[in-house]
């Protein structure tokens, strides 16, 4: 078991282990008990009652928060012609519309956070498969970062307003940013409502009973705070 060391024994220990707490009060609280010398990522930790082994199980969707992630986000966009001057004149950090980015991906180069590309691209961005797929950037029509031309002003607007996908992994979790420590609390609460809302329209059509079984709140370096699940469905639906 790894060992923690003492700043975290002692945000650690402002939490109670049990308690349920309010969307609200447990962000708050996230926020009162950082102690890193950076602005740490809030991140949100759902287990959802669903087998992600079936496809009709498979809780995933991209959403834009109204306050954004608090970060900058590096856009690359896969495509050529009159789709690779859409890009640019749309903000893309880089486009890439020859081999040489494929290669240099492929030798190791990931300085970005979002790769979009059209469909014509991906035959060449196929190759790059290993390398951006564990990383979660392959672009995909799924996570909406495989459009035609006409979308990809969009896209990449949506990503540098605050675009997050999320995936139910195959231990029937989902993770996910909904800001930063140095937000107002209200605007964490407004970003988490989203992501919730989203969460429950997605709600698989099979799924009995309760539907997020369980959910915290952390920091990048701090310790989880549980949310009371029942007044994170009434967040979600408001």
């Amino acid at each position: 078991m790894a060992k923690h060391g003492k700043n975290y024994l002692e945000a650690k220990a402002k939490v109670e282990k049990e308690h349920l707490y309010t969307p609200e009060e447990a962000l708050k609280l996230a926020q009162e008990v950082s102690y890193a010398n950076f602005d740490e990522t809030v991140e949100i930790h759902a287990r959802l009652n669903v087998d992600p082994r079936h496809a009709d199980q498979l809780v995933r969707d991209v959403v834009v928060l109204p306050h954004g992630l608090g970060k900058t986000v590096r856009v690359i966009v896969f495509a050529q012609g009159e789709d690779a001057q859409l890009a640019r004149d749309a903000g893309a950090d880089y486009v890439a519309d020859d081999d040489e980015f494929i290669e240099k991906i492929e030798g190791g180069w990931l300085e970005f956070d979002v790769a979009i590309a059209t469909p014509p691209m991906m035959g060449k961005v196929g190759r790059l498969g290993r390398v951006l797929g564990p990383r979660g950037l392959m672009p995909n029509p799924k996570a909406g970062t495989m459009v035609p031309g006409d979308d990809i002003p969009r896209v990449i607007e949506e990503s540098k307003a605050g675009r997050v996908e999320y995936r139910v992994d195959r231990t029937s979790n989902i993770h996910a940013p909904i800001g930063k420590v140095s937000f107002e609390t209200e605007k964490l609460v407004d970003n988490l409502a989203v992501l919730l809302e989203s969460l429950l329209h997605n709600r698989p059509a099979v799924t009995k009973g309760r539907y997020i079984l369980r959910i915290v709140v952390s920091t990048s370096m701090g310790p989880a705070i549980r949310i009371d699940p029942a007044l994170a469905v009434k967040l979600g639906e408001q």
